[in-house]
């Protein structure tokens, strides 16, 4: 009876969040996925049913796939330089615990994370400037020729990919120092003893003990990185501050399909296949990270 009596007091208490989380989180998923099966311009009360057609129709649009291919190159672009340089940041501040300046290196990298995002954006839409930028002008200086930066197609997604590492940067740096500072140092003190370097001691034994806060922050750092838009936005903008295409990415499709083209539904259908691929790629994450694990 007092188990019974334990267990519906346990879920009379978690009712109201769980009811509040599914109405916040989960019933937007479900609206979503079932606007993504109508026809709707976003005025009328009307909403047709056509079933897969948007789904269909995605399939063979071109602007669609240029701007899931710029998402995604951005996205594992972003993960693959912030997570390792994450970890080696995170070591090396670790390495000088103790330091006057530990303090002043944390703030140093975790500052970029806290910046609002349209100020970053536009420092670094400065900083890349064709004309004016000190970029080109540091590279001038070497002999290198100046560069469009936001107007060639590759060039602004790297753009892009270096601006959003540099924001999601001090997050991870935070998260991996944390996930140091608890590892126990009796293994480094037999690493030493084994003769181990400083490098090798990270090799093998920092960064196979950071395995789940490594899964933590790829999987973070993913997701943003897939519905990057702010950063698109503004580095792709002209002076009048009226968007540009040059970088097209999921997110501002969407917008310009739901908002600007009043085709709702097919913006629908394109936030479900962004869903499903951000899905598919956390799965992804988690099995070959446990997978690993499961190895060791």
């Amino acid at each position: 009876m007092k188990s019974n009596a334990r267990l519906l007091f346990v879920i009379g208490a978690l009712l109201p969040t769980l009811a509040i989380y599914g109405w916040v989180r989960v019933y937007p998923i479900l609206d979503v996925l079932n606007l993504s099966m109508h026809e709707w311009n976003l005025i009328s009360k009307n909403r047709p049913f056509i079933g897969f057609d948007n789904f269909v129709e995605l399939s063979g649009d071109p602007l669609f796939h240029e701007a899931l291919r710029n998402t995604t190159v951005i996205a594992f672009g972003v993960l693959f330089v912030t997570v390792p340089l994450a970890m080696v940041l995170a070591a090396l501040i670790h390495s000088r615990t103790g330091s006057r300046l530990a303090g002043f290196y944390e703030t140093s990298v975790f500052l970029p994370h806290v910046v609002s995002l349209v100020p970053a954006a536009m420092a670094w839409k400065w900083i890349f400037d064709a004309r004016l930028g000190p970029l080109n002008a540091a590279l001038g200086l070497f002999g290198v020729a100046p560069k469009a930066w936001l107007f060639d197609p590759v060039l602004s997604v790297v753009c892009l990919i270096v601006l959003c590492s540099w924001q999601a940067l001090g997050f991870a740096v935070l998260i991996f120092l944390v996930g140091i500072k608890n590892l126990p140092t009796s293994l480094y003190e037999a690493a030493r003893l084994d003769g181990a370097t400083a490098v090798q001691s990270f090799l093998y034994v920092t960064v196979p003990m950071l395995k789940p806060i490594i899964l933590y922050v790829s999987v973070v750092t993913l997701v943003a990185g897939f519905n990057v838009y702010g950063q698109a936005f503004v580095l792709a903008s002209d002076a009048q501050g009226a968007p540009g295409q040059l970088v097209r990415v999921l997110v501002l499709d969407m917008l310009e399909n739901g908002f600007r083209n009043y085709r709702v539904g097919y913006a629908a259908a394109e936030a479900v296949v962004l869903l499903l691929v951000v899905l598919a790629l956390t799965a992804i994450q988690f099995g070959l990270l446990r997978d690993k694990g499961a190895r060791a």
